[in-house]
């Protein structure tokens, strides 16, 4: 039986022969692209070696997470809107040396606080991968005349689910390897590949389009500012939401407003606020995308922790009881990754996430290991299906002349699900990752399910994405 890897490989090489897609392109996209997911999940192992390493509490080893996340939500848009103005290539390159400048500094680094910077440097330089891709996708389908990329899109999403399932082994066998700086050094290698392939393989910008003002002129650095408290005024809060941290959210209320005001005054914004929102399909994407996010991190680290302390599971135990969400979402992306069509994927995948939240109710310390697989299959289903559906929404709903910008905004909607859902578990498992902590979880996440649900039956965009009306 031909498998859905081969039937995909199958169409690129086909789609290859029809000159659809430049294929010298796919090792530096998929390379740069997956630098962020593999940084996010390699951490996860190292955090606690880290700690004994260097004498830090959990309280300050968490920002080694936190700060890539920050840097990450915020540097997405920047890079993306700098990739539109001056070409994919340019930026791809600059990201890659920062993401090896950041290897060296974990290296060396003496202390907690330098390995943080180095965390944020390394959150800036896996900035322009993604944004970097995405415009591409968007220069090939213009140049070859073909605006359903279906392939390659799928690929993407098919790299970063693959990460999610290597990235914990491989931080665990560099640390057996080289202790827990190697999960820094890695990224030394990593960054001479995307060079090499980004400097030979990825277009240079025409000369033509090339910009002749100055970046400040092209560049909106005031709205870029505004744009940035906001977001670490509101993450700060998200992650430590406590009455006495209200001032950041009071913070965020009033630069949110700032930025809102600028923007419509800008002459070239940062975020155009008149485009932005006069496409509420877009917008809409952007909500299901945050909402994909809360629903799939809080039920990766909540449920993750109650097989562990509820269903009493060693970790490596625990590891493979999951290991089924991954391999099913990877499978169903390849195999609906066929198809343009985005209504029906997510559909399913919202009934999905629902279906995992009842589940979820009939779990308790004595649950078979055979449910508990049965819970992990239909996890898997909407992990291969709402982040395709989503991208692909996002990138035939988006301005082609600010594709990058807004698959980097994209990206930074994701990012502000994922820390919603940390600080979601801190809350509902505060007391402990039981049984009744998880049921309490289940309450937060099945309502952020049932919205995901109703945005989608709301769309009536949707039915035009993979239709006959598709450009």
């Amino acid at each position: 039986m031909t498998s859905p890897f081969t039937r995909l490989r199958g169409r690129w090489h086909s789609a290859e022969s029809d000159d659809s897609f430049n294929r010298r392109l796919i090792p530096p996209m998929i390379l740069g692209s997956v630098l962020n997911p593999v940084n996010s999940s390699m951490i996860a192992v190292a955090l606690i070696p880290i700690g004994i390493a260097l004498g830090a509490p959990p309280s300050e080893t968490a920002w080694l997470v936190s700060g890539l996340y920050l840097a990450t939500a915020i540097g997405q848009p920047v890079v993306g809107r700098l990739v539109d103005v001056y070409g994919p290539r340019r930026l791809y390159l600059m990201g890659t040396a920062l993401v090896g400048l950041a290897g060296i500094l974990g290296v060396v680094a003496p202390n907690v606080g330098v390995l943080v910077a180095a965390r944020v440097l390394l959150g800036f330089g896996t900035c322009a991968g993604y944004p970097a891709a995405m415009s591409l996708i968007r220069s090939e389908s213009t140049r070859t005349g073909r605006d359903s990329p279906n392939a390659i899109l799928t690929l993407l999403t098919i790299a970063a689910q693959t990460i999610a399932v290597v990235g914990p082994t491989l931080g665990g066998l560099l640390i057996g390897l080289g202790g827990w700086r190697a999960t820094f050094t890695i990224n030394i290698p990593l960054a001479i590949a995307c060079l090499v392939l980004g400097a030979r393989r990825l277009p240079r910008a025409p000369a033509a389009a090339r910009p002749e003002t100055s970046l400040t002129s092209r560049i909106d650095l005031a709205g870029i500012v505004l744009f940035a408290v906001t977001l670490v005024s509101l993450l700060l809060f998200l992650t430590t939401p406590q009455l006495s941290h209200a001032y950041l959210l009071a913070i965020a209320v009033v630069a949110a407003a700032c930025l809102g005001w600028w923007e419509l005054r800008a002459a070239t914004p940062f975020i155009d606020l008149r485009v932005l929102g006069g496409n509420l399909p877009l917008l809409a994407t952007f909500a299901r995308t945050l909402l994909t996010a809360i629903v799939s991190y809080t039920y990766l680290y909540g449920y993750t922790q109650w097989l562990e302390q509820g269903r009493g599971l060693s970790p490596t135990a625990a590891g493979l009881a999951l290991t089924p969400t991954f391999i099913v979402g990877i499978l169903v992306a390849a195999v609906s990754g066929r198809r343009t069509e985005v209504r029906g994927k997510l559909i399913v995948g919202s009934i999905a996430q629902i279906v995992a939240a009842a589940a979820l109710l009939l779990l308790g310390s004595q649950s078979p290991i055979l449910l508990l697989l049965a819970v992990a299959v239909v996890l898997g289903i909407p992990q291969g299906l709402n982040n395709l559906a989503n991208q692909n929404a996002m990138y035939h709903q988006a301005d082609p002349t600010r594709t990058g910008s807004t698959a980097g905004l994209s990206r930074t909607f994701f990012y502000l699900g994922a820390i919603t859902a940390a600080a979601a578990n801190g809350a509902f498992l505060a007391h402990g990752a039981d049984t009744s902590g998880l049921h309490h979880l289940v309450w937060f996440i099945g309502p952020c399910a049932v919205v995901f649900l109703v945005l989608t039956l709301a769309d009536r965009s949707l039915r035009r994405i993979g239709g006959s009306h598709t450009p």
